[in-house]
């Protein structure tokens, strides 16, 4: 079964920059959507950034220019550049992906999340 494996959460003071990495484990025959929701405690889950495997993106609209959603479709990986940060962005920010591979279908999988803390 294809995993996503997430790195790059940490803690950071108001201001600074992340930089979200999110790579399926293993090669998938076809990805359309790649992307990363947030979720903060006692909020419900959001869109932060997505992107298709053609380069067509879309972002959350608190976003407001400040994250860059890029992708390495060769490597099936998709990044999250995250600067200006605030300490309203902090959450955990899960990879998403739906994929389709002949034998199974179309599927929508997550990562299992990872914590970005802003400090003020």
């Amino acid at each position: 079964q294809v995993q996503l494996v997430e790195s790059g959460g940490g803690l950071v003071q108001a201001g600074g920059s992340l930089r979200l990495s999110c790579v399926a484990s293993r090669m998938i025959f076809s990805i359309h959507w790649m992307g990363w929701y947030r979720q903060a405690p006692g909020n419900e889950r959001e869109l932060v950034a997505a992107i298709t495997s053609d380069g067509s993106s879309k972002y959350g609209d608190f976003v407001k220019g400040r994250f860059t959603i890029f992708r390495d479709n060769a490597k099936s990986m998709v990044v999250l550049q995250m600067n200006s940060l605030k300490p309203e962005d902090t959450a955990a920010y899960y990879c998403n992906a739906e994929l389709y591979e002949p034998t199974t279908g179309r599927a929508f999988i997550w990562g299992q999340g990872t914590q970005v803390t802003v400090s003020s």
